[in-house]
């Protein structure tokens, strides 16, 4: 039955309805509601296929050009039940084939759909009413003033609040929702503390909404940005692309847009797409799937699958790429100096891919492109000459991304506090020049009653036009009908929310798959006849540097007769000679830096310190970056684990001593100091 889903087809099919839309009995003027309408017949909105169901809206659409998600005293009926069911707008098709009307009426209005299955071709076919009535957006947009449509573009932080973390809702911050008309907020690890806690902050957040429902967004990746304190924490995207495994990408951005959706957080901002071809890049890393742009699409698109299968909103970045630099664009301003025809090959490929299968979002990078866009600006900073950073590129963001990518959906930056564009630009003017580049949402802007104001001046000038602000509008209520990101009449308990919220987080369907992940990720990369350990019970083993306690505490499971140095420098005289008494010692090494896995560097010194100076077997773990070894080839054994949490440094031990068997496979590759190859990608050992 599943199989026979997989593949899909909407197609609109119009055709009249006579009596469809006509009040049963007369509306109630004082309702202001003049219609029903089932989202999915709105023109601009898709829906995926989930197995055998498709999840339908009804929308009350009011006078002032405003829609709300009806709540109460509906009725659905299928016209043809052994095609599909239907029970409060979801869909679930039987298998049969044939066609069906899918209706819903609230005792006044009337709206319905047609829906037809193919099993012979594996196809759904979903046939869309036509006419004015089901120009929603439009309709919402003609209605709207300036403010308000500046307002759905504008998407702030309130990570603090006079000092204080932000962790539930006050009347000042409720107010500023209110005044600024705002489409959306950020929230960061500071306002996630407890599942109950998140979902009253989010809840609060919508109910300070006047009308359309606000994007709630936040950096939920996986691995080393990881942002809910309670959710689950997935091993990261490296990760990923050392295991291969497009349906574990998928099982964990699944399980990832489960923790979101049921604290009521209904954008992610993942998976970071970038190709990551430059080992010394210190902000992307491990937060790309690895180096290989095929691998990168086809596991960014497997997560996004799994994301979109619990109705949240995805977004691809860091556009057109920031894979390839070696400067971190919260710290200053990096380029890619590349053409268009490698960046098509390497940078844009994956970006492309997720186009292609239905990506909600696209987040531009602060990164300049030279061969796309030469163009200059003075900073604001040094009064120097600088190149246009992506964000602010008419030529990335419209030319490129829009025009030759054809890319429909939603543009949203990267942070604008960003010291890549707030020390060269200054807020306002980074936010204009962002919507004149092709943006359509401002995200984190620097003074938010600041900016608003230099839009709405811009606006009024005509540096921006109005119509510039209605094709982001339509863009960004487009994506909330398809997420179904729409205020309710009659919203659902709050109780009810929590008590969900904490069956959801940390489950241990989701704690299955984060041990999964983390066991298929470890790459053991050198091996000289060292693992499996099976020490006997008086050979003494040493751990030492980056994280000894937390590894000592997992070597503990398995041998007992174990002492740690929990130091990054090189060992005393005293401490050496601890040391030089162990059978095996295990290094822990943790960098994300170029500097800090150069053989100089203290860490490194204490690795090749005890690989030197011990008779030991020295088996090394490089705890982040697989690119350690660099430092220290001569260890008897290294294994690479891509990621700080528990669940990961587990899983390396457990492979250490032979109760996970390693499969993975290296998704970059491993250099030499002098630049020669060290270990290839795909490299990975097996016992």
């Amino acid at each position: 039955m599943q199989q026979l889903f997989k593949t899909f087809i909407i197609t609109v099919m119009a055709f009249a309805l006579l009596l469809t839309g006509v009040p049963l009995s007369g509306a109630s003027a004082a309702s202001g509601i003049k219609d029903l309408v089932i989202d999915l017949n709105v023109p601009q909105v898709t829906r995926e296929v989930n197995g055998n169901k498709i999840q339908l809206n009804a929308l009350h659409v009011y006078e002032d050009g405003h829609f709300m998600l009806a709540s109460e005293n509906l009725t659905w009926k299928s016209s043809n039940k052994n095609v599909a069911a239907v029970k409060e707008g979801a869909v679930t098709l039987s298998g049969h084939n044939g066609k069906t009307f899918i209706s819903v009426s609230d005792g006044r209005f009337t709206d319905r759909i047609a829906i037809q299955f193919k099993g012979n071709q594996g196809e759904i076919l979903v046939e869309k009413e036509k006419g004015s009535r089901y120009d929603l957006i439009g309709d919402a947009i003609k209605q709207m003033t300036m403010e308000e449509k500046v307002g759905q573009m504008l998407m702030p932080d309130f990570r603090t609040w006079k000092g204080q973390n932000v962790t539930e809702m006050n009347a000042e911050i409720a107010a500023l929702v209110k005044k600024y008309h705002l489409g959306g907020v950020i929230l960061f690890r500071e306002n996630t503390v407890t599942a109950a806690q998140t979902t009253k902050l989010v809840s609060a957040y919508q109910d300070a909404a006047e009308k359309a429902g606000l994007l709630i967004s936040i950096d939920q990746e996986g691995g080393i940005v990881t942002r809910l304190q309670f959710g689950t924490d997935f091993p990261g995207n490296m990760a990923l692309g050392a295991s291969r495994s497009e349906a574990l990408a998928e099982k964990v951005g699944k399980a990832i847009g489960e923790e979101l959706n049921a604290v009521g957080i209904n954008m992610n901002f993942g998976p970071v797409l970038d190709v990551n071809n430059n080992p010394d890049n210190p902000v992307i890393g491990v937060r790309s799937f690895g180096e290989d742009p095929e691998l990168v699409a086809k596991l960014g698109n497997a997560y996004i699958k799994g994301l979109h299968e619990t109705g949240t909103a995805s977004t691809a970045k860091h556009f057109p790429g920031h894979g390839d630099t070696a400067t971190d664009s919260h710290l200053g301003l990096p380029e890619v100096p590349h053409d268009i025809d490698r960046l098509k090959k390497v940078e844009l490929y994956p970006f492309q891919q997720a186009m292609d299968a239905g990506i909600d979002a696209v987040m531009s990078a602060h990164v300049t492109f030279p061969k796309i866009d030469s163009t200059k600006a003075i900073s604001k900073k040094d009064g120097t000459e600088i190149a246009i950073p992506g964000t602010l590129s008419h030529k990335v963001l419209t030319g490129l991304m829009r025009e030759e990518m054809g890319f429909k959906g939603v543009i949203v930056t990267d942070a604008m506090n960003m010291q890549a564009i707030a020390d060269h630009f200054g807020p306002v003017d980074a936010a204009v020049r962002a919507v004149k580049a092709g943006t359509d949402i401002v995200l984190m802007p620097v003074g938010l009653e600041s900016v608003a104001n230099g839009l709405y001046d811009a606006v009024n000038s005509g540096d921006i036009s109005e119509e510039r602000l209605d094709q982001s509008v339509e863009r960004i209520l487009t994506l909330k009908l398809n997420r179904g990101i729409v205020k309710a009449e009659v919203g659902k308990s709050l109780d009810g929310k929590i008590a969900n919220a904490e069956k959801v987080t940390r489950s241990a369907e989701h704690l299955q798959v984060e041990k999964e992940a983390a066991a298929k990720s470890i790459t053991l990369v050198k091996n000289n006849g060292v693992l499996p350990l099976k020490g006997a019970a008086d050979d003494k083993i040493v751990v030492v540097g980056s994280s000894a306690s937390v590894i000592t505490a997992e070597v503990k499971k398995h041998h007992q007769n174990v002492t740690v140095i929990d130091t990054a420098a090189p060992l005393s005289a005293a401490n050496l000679e601890i040391a030089k008494s162990a059978k095996y010692i295990i290094v822990g090494t943790n960098t994300s830096t170029v500097s800090g896995r150069l053989p100089s560097a203290n860490l490194m010194k204490l690795a090749n310190q005890v690989i030197e100076q011990t008779d030991a077997s020295v088996i090394g773990v490089g705890i982040r970056n697989p690119y350690d070894i660099m430092a220290y080839p001569n260890a008897d054994a290294y294994l690479t684990q891509y990621g700080t949490k528990d669940v990961s440094f587990e899983a390396a031990v457990n492979t250490i001593f032979g109760v996970n068997k390693p499969t993975a496979k290296l998704p970059v590759t491993i250099y030499n100091q002098d630049g020669s190859v060290l270990y290839g990608f795909d490299h990975g050992l097996g016992y």
